[in-house]
């Protein structure tokens, strides 16, 4: 198989003719070679590929995992249709991203860095971690019993620490209610028990339960991502 590259921009154009077999393993060499120069956004042109047999299917994906651990990206083009019907045959369809020409592909490839920052500025926002002393109130899912009291020691749009009396088992669901100040009343979630608090090595966190929140809905996270972050201002103003 020959192979033709092109960079435009951050991204390699890897133009293949001929087969795609045993004898195709410069395609691993070439995309480990980009990978390895610090190209990781990588384009595949099918246009002149007359055959890919079951031994060119296992060096494509050799090749498409080997991006994967690079943190990079992998798209096919203008892949003829007799070579999609193999790729079906075998589910890589649903493996490998495909586009129909250079133009969808380059776009699909800008779409994906908005979207990597996007995820990157949620994920900060999600870890910020708040240390707060705030009301609580909480009981077993679906149980019948009053609700315990306790307080909020630190708080993130993922979870909470709550010191409390009352200690639950791990891997236990449970209702929270926790008041967000200065807003009225309560909001109410779900929180899974992940770790409890040991005595002899946290003392001053005995007793207490680490808390996962547990599906948890968009709006509701919103919600304590602003309570987040909205006091973490008020304290750096404060300092």
């Amino acid at each position: 198989m020959d192979i033709v590259p092109r960079q435009k921009d951050n991204i390699i154009i890897l133009y293949l003719s001929g087969d795609i077999n045993i004898d195709a393993s410069n395609f691993i060499e070439a995309v480990g070679y980009y990978l390895e120069n610090g190209i990781t956004d990588i384009m595949c042109d099918f246009t002149n590929v007359n055959l890919v047999d079951y031994s060119g299917l296992s060096v494509l994906a050799i090749a498409y995992k080997n991006a994967s651990n690079h943190q990079g990206r992998m798209k096919f083009i203008n892949v003829p249709l007799h070579v999609k019907n193999i790729f079906s045959a075998v589910c890589l369809d649903k493996v490998f991203e495909i586009y129909e020409s250079e133009e969808l592909a380059l776009h699909s490839f800008k779409e994906d860095k908005v979207i990597e920052r996007i995820k990157k500025k949620q994920l900060r926002r999600r870890f910020k971690r708040l240390p707060i002393f705030i009301p609580l109130q909480f009981k077993l899912r679906h149980s019948q019993d009053a609700f315990h009291e306790g307080k909020v020691y630190n708080l993130s749009a993922i979870g909470a620490y709550i010191l409390c009396k009352k200690i639950y088992a791990l891997g236990d669901i449970l209702t929270l209610q926790i008041k967000l100040m200065p807003k009225p009343g309560y909001i109410t979630l779900e929180g899974k028990v992940i770790w409890l608090a040991q005595k002899e090595l946290m003392p001053q966190l005995y007793p207490g339960m680490g808390i996962e929140f547990y599906n948890i809905s968009p709006k509701l996270q919103e919600q304590v991502v602003q309570f987040v972050e909205r006091n973490l201002s008020l304290e750096s103003a404060a300092e």
